[in-house]
């Protein structure tokens, strides 16, 4: 019989433990010497007879049980065998576990990159032309609470996720949402999180001491460096904003340790000419205090002078993997390390995360605009296109399904032979519409960095199993 590998990724350690990650499983499997010449040797082009190989070991017999384990296993398979096809669409309505309140599309700082203000912008009412009301009022942000626990099925906890615009510019919608959800939560018998992004030019003691005391989650918008930072993320007057916002940030991680809260994470838009990982990390983590970090590259076409191009993608990768390292250190020490992109990626790895969908907009993470509007997410609350219905009336659950059987990874054939799919699933739904008009259209802009990401999480992953697999025990709980 001619037998093939599938899409597959084969990975060592530095040890010389060898693995394999499968595609169709989303598995990673630790070989053997035998199992590894196995999947060398079937990953020729064209397959290869499974008869004519056995005839080649210096053991048939065990050659052919490990032959038939990795069948079972679904790393081998008859040559020219389509893939099984993924998990379609789960029972529909599926119940909602986030909401993604924008409570207001005004802002008080004037980003060279924003997606909302700048060229890719979904409307061209949005943000700072005023499409809508400015702010949410409070009556919305009460209505978009109960529409919450109203559609979260059994879900025995769900999240409220505020954003802008600059959220913090209408926090009285924030403190009546908050205030009103975890009473109405109560009466559902069920646990509300909190979660809001925030530039923090506007982090008074009060706003402060109220966001700890409800245990938010708290993302800070900040470019690393200062010299980075007052480069782009700037005041309408064209002045940098670090200055501003470094007091505040202090006085939020000292009040947010002083009770215990949760992690507070900087978000940092990774653009040309900004300075190495490594460094914008220590300095957010060493000097600002941050508990980790989370890397985007920009998304920006070419054209424009922070846009980073291929080449900017590979040095950014190779950066990534200096990051990467001295988080591998640490985990080979049994300590936590703050670089969250690698943390995330070696949680999904560990736990064969296999996605359907790119992310869980649309599915269980709706965005609410300023006027009660649903979209598939934040980025698309105000395009018409992509409305899901609003919190008072309800999900449009026809436009809701087809866009997400549109969405499905077996409808890109783009991904079909690609190793990342499994944790890819053909990536952002707004870069997909502001590069090809159409949100279910796969990124292929950036394939390459996935994959080169993707190849360097499992090498971490590769180190950190073969020298303190005690590890990756932190990644086995949601």
């Amino acid at each position: 019989m001619q037998l093939a590998t599938v899409v597959h990724r084969r990975f060592r350690s530095d040890s010389g433990l060898e693995f394999v990650y499968a595609a169709n499983s989303a598995a990673i499997l630790e070989l053997d010497p035998l199992a590894a010449a196995a999947v060398d040797a079937f990953a020729a082009p064209g397959g290869r007879d499974d008869a004519a190989w056995l005839a080649t070991t210096a053991d048939p017999v065990a050659a052919e049980a490990t032959l038939h384990d990795l069948i079972d296993l679904g790393v081998i398979r008859p040559h020219g065998e389509g893939p099984a096809p993924r998990a379609g669409l789960p029972p529909m309505p599926f119940p909602i576990s986030t909401l993604v309140l924008n409570v207001t599309n005004k802002c008080n700082l004037s980003c060279t990159y924003c997606y909302e203000y700048g060229a890719d912008r979904l409307t061209a009412g949005s943000g700072s032309q005023g499409s809508g009301k400015a702010r949410m009022d409070e009556h919305t942000a009460r209505q978009s609470i109960d529409f919450l626990l109203r559609n979260s099925g059994d879900r025995p906890q769900v999240s409220v996720t505020f954003f802008g615009g600059e959220t913090l510019l209408n926090f009285p919608a924030i403190r009546a949402a908050t205030e009103y959800a975890v009473a109405a939560a109560a009466q559902h018998r069920k646990r509300m999180h909190f979660a809001l992004t925030t530039n923090a030019t506007l982090l008074t003691d009060e706003v402060i001491d109220f966001l700890t005391l409800h245990r938010f989650g708290i993302t800070v918008s900040i470019d690393g460096v200062p010299e980075d930072h007052d480069r782009h993320r700037v005041f309408r007057s064209g002045e940098g904003s670090f200055a501003t916002i470094a007091p505040r940030i202090r006085a939020l991680v000292a009040k947010n340790r002083e009770r215990k809260g949760r992690s507070i994470g900087a978000r940092v838009t990774l653009t040309s000419g900004a300075a190495p990982v490594r460094e914008s990390y220590a300095f957010l983590t060493g000097e600002l205090g941050f508990d980790e970090v989370g890397f985007a590259p920009v998304t920006a076409g070419l054209g424009r002078d922070y846009a980073l191009g291929e080449p900017g993608y590979a040095k950014l990768l190779r950066e990534f993997a200096d990051l990467a390292r001295d988080y591998t250190a640490a985990a080979l020490r049994g300590e936590s390390h703050g670089f969250a992109n690698l943390g995330d990626l070696l949680r999904e790895l560990h736990q064969g995360v296999q996605k359907a969908h790119p992310c869980g907009a649309g599915l269980g993470l709706l965005g609410v605009s300023t006027e009660g509007e649903l979209g598939l997410c934040h980025r698309f609350v105000e395009s018409k296109d992509h409305a899901l219905g609003t919190v008072a009336a309800g999900v449009d659950q026809a436009a809701r399904t087809a866009f997400l059987a549109k969405a499905h990874v077996d409808q890109k054939p783009d991904c079909a032979n690609c190793f990342a799919r499994p944790l890819c699933a053909g990536g952002c739904y707004h870069e997909a519409h502001v590069r090809y008009g159409d949100a279910a259209h796969a990124n292929l802009h950036y394939c390459e960095w996935i994959r080169g990401f993707t190849a360097l999480g499992l090498d971490c992953y590769a180190q950190i199993r073969a020298g303190n697999p005690r590890f990756l025990a932190r990644f086995e709980t949601a």
